[in-house]
């Protein structure tokens, strides 16, 4: 007697077609991550049967290893995931693969709101990762066994509006997903890429993922994954080597970790990070287009190494992973800007990396020298960047500064301020010893008065942000406006009007004849309280831009920078410029005068780190001073 015919031909809920349009154009734009997708669904599979033989332990055989097995057909050009977890039932099937959403297809596609969170939550519900097998497949078959029945059956479905089901053949429980792949995705049929793919999504799963390979009459199978997620375990069952290889693998480096954090968060909102942040600077640090190396995991499943709104640009360089129990395991990149869950995890993650590095700079401060070396360029564009955080950041800053061999926080300087500073003096450049001799810096050493000196580009314009430290503003050495007069000497004695330079007769007509022969090349001239063994020096206008940053800019080709803007200060106890308003008066010596006025100009510029205006006319005025002896 002939077998009745048991198949059956549904029909996909309502608009299917734009679902999987959806689903494979909008949620899936890398098409590699439907093995992501398939592979985690084997994976849930085994985890529920897993926990259900607890307190059923006829679902499964003892001594049953669960796995998923992954083999090619080349001569089908398909590929083939089975497991042997939980399984599925003809009514599963239904509803798990026939009914994308639960409440109804257009219920899904009306749901989708355009708020990314939202719909990131609502994907998740709807459960849509299956889906994404036909971006690459012409057709879908399931067999599918539910542990504990008898009855095995089979789905199949070319994605075009319907599916059938039938009765079929399958020895233990668990669900065989065969993919036949489209002529244009031929790439996954080869046994090397899939392995790769593996590696790169779904390494730390826990359940093995072996690989079937045939040649000729003999089949082998290997486990391509490691079957363990390190980060799940307790921190005393792994051992520092094991921490150091994970450290290699996930930041694909060579050099051991600086610092490890290890946490589960666990409450409202659930996750596990292992983080690294490396004891060596990585070659690309300062490349604008690099981002953060964190991955994020969605219940052991790797989701995204791109998720920016993971961790902040400048703590760019950690590394490790995020593994979220919260998340919805399909949700998309796109999906995942914005995301309140996101959000969260982030300012808790960055609270630790901020916590860790305190205790650092606090009971290792040489340790923390070393990463502020690699790191603290970076770090300080969070100063610029990110008002929130902008105090903790302060207090992990750290400086170089005229009086001490080691770096220093904020709190260190204004501990040791002199009385009657009321101001937090720095001086800004590219190079850290061209700014230890700079003239500008003189009068502060002279009177024990500490100067921070920062080197890093991103210092002009942090510094602009935050104004202020502890209700102590920030002044830069070469403004106009600084007064050292108020301020007394370190060793407590108030400085005496005496040391004040002679504001002379000769010295101030010396003056009046500088800036009459530069005119507008400068915007005035001035007696300096600053120089002490210098001749003279460049400083800003009241008000203008820092002299290093109109530099900056002028050679990014922004602004002509303000270069008549520029106050010249002259030392009237420097031997040159006592010479110079000797012969003030004399007419016969005005050309003279005059030559001398521009190249000081010059020297001052050249003391700047700037080309001088007119080298030939400079050249000239030196050889003409040279021969004069007026040096």
């Amino acid at each position: 007697m002939a077998k009745k015919n048991t198949e059956e031909k549904l029909e996909f809920q309502a608009e299917v077609t734009k679902v999987l349009d959806l689903v494979i154009n909008s949620l899936y734009s890398n098409k590699e991550i439907f093995l992501r997708e398939l592979i985690s669904n084997a994976s849930d599979a085994c985890d529920k049967l897993r926990y259900l033989a607890l307190t059923e332990t006829k679902l499964i055989d003892p001594g049953t290893e669960l796995a998923i097995t992954l083999s090619v057909n080349k001569k089908a050009k398909s590929i083939t995931i089975s497991d042997n977890g939980i399984g599925m039932n003809h009514d599963e099937l239904i509803e798990n693969l026939g009914t994308i959403a639960k409440s109804g297809t257009t219920a899904f596609l009306e749901g989708l709101s355009g708020d990314e969170q939202k719909d990131a939550d609502l994907i998740g519900q709807f459960g849509v990762g299956f889906y994404a097998c036909f971006s690459v497949a012409d057709k879908v078959e399931v067999i599918s066994k539910r542990a504990g029945e008898k009855q095995a059956w089979l789905w199949s479905s070319e994605g075009a509006g319907s599916y059938t089901i039938t009765e079929s053949q399958r020895e233990e429980q668990g669900t065989t997903i065969t993919v036949f792949l489209s002529k244009d995705n031929k790439e996954y049929i080869e046994e090397i890429r899939i392995q790769n793919i593996v590696k790169t999504y779904s390494d730390h799963i826990s359940i093995p993922i072996q690989m079937e390979k045939t040649e000729g009459k003999e089949t082998t199978i290997d486990q391509i994954n490691s079957g363990s997620a390190i980060w799940t375990r307790g921190k005393s069952d792994i051992t520092e080597e094991q921490y150091k290889e994970f450290y290699h693998h996930v930041g694909h480096v060579f050099d051991d970790p600086w610092l490890r954090l290890h946490n589960k968060a666990e409450g409202k909102i659930e996750y596990t990070n292992l983080l690294f942040i490396p004891s060596s600077k990585p070659f690309d640090l300062m490349n604008p287009e690099r981002k953060h190396k964190v991955k994020l995991y969605v219940k052991r499943v790797f989701i995204t190494d791109d998720c920016e709104d993971l961790m902040p640009g400048y703590l760019r360089f950690v590394r490790g992973i995020v593994d979220s129990e919260d998340l919805p395991l399909n949700v998309s990149r796109e999906m995942l800007q914005h995301n309140v869950l996101v959000s969260h995890i982030k300012k808790s993650l960055m609270k630790r990396v901020f916590s860790e590095l305190k205790k650092k700079a606090t009971k290792k401060p040489d340790e923390y020298e070393t990463f502020w070396d690699n790191f603290g360029a970076v770090l300080k564009e969070g100063l610029y960047e990110d008002h929130e955080n902008r105090d903790t950041l302060l207090e992990l800053t750290r400086f170089k500064s005229t009086t001490s061999d080691k770096i220093i926080s904020l709190a260190d300087y204004i501990e040791r301020m002199n009385d009657g500073q009321t101001e937090i003096y720095y001086i800004t450049g590219d190079d850290d010893q061209i700014l230890r001799t700079s003239p500008q810096i003189e009068g502060f050493k002279a009177r024990g008065i500490e100067v921070l000196i920062l080197t890093d580009p991103v210092d002009e314009f942090w510094l602009s942000m935050v104004g202020n430290y502890n209700e102590k503003s920030f002044k830069s050495v070469t403004s106009g406006d600084v007064d050292l007069n108020a301020i007394k000497h370190s060793d407590g004695a108030k400085k005496d009007k005496k040391e004040k330079p002679a504001k002379n007769a000769l010295a101030a007509k010396l003056v009046i004849a500088f800036k009459e022969t530069l005119g507008e090349a400068v915007k005035d001239v001035r007696i300096s309280d600053r120089l002490t063994d210098s001749a003279v020096c460049l400083i800003a206008g009241e008000g203008d831009m820092d002299l290093h940053l109109a530099r900056m800019l002028k050679q990014q080709g922004h602004t002509d920078a303000q270069s008549n803007s520029r106050i010249l200060e002259i030392n009237p106890a420097h031997n040159l410029i006592k010479k110079l308003t000797t012969i003030t008066d004399d007419l016969s010596k005005k050309e003279d005068l005059d030559n001398m006025a521009h190249l000081l100009l010059d020297q001052a510029r050249i003391i700047e780190g700037e080309a001088v205006s007119d080298p030939a006319a400079f050249a000239a005025r030196l050889n003409n001073a040279l021969a004069k002896g007026f040096v």
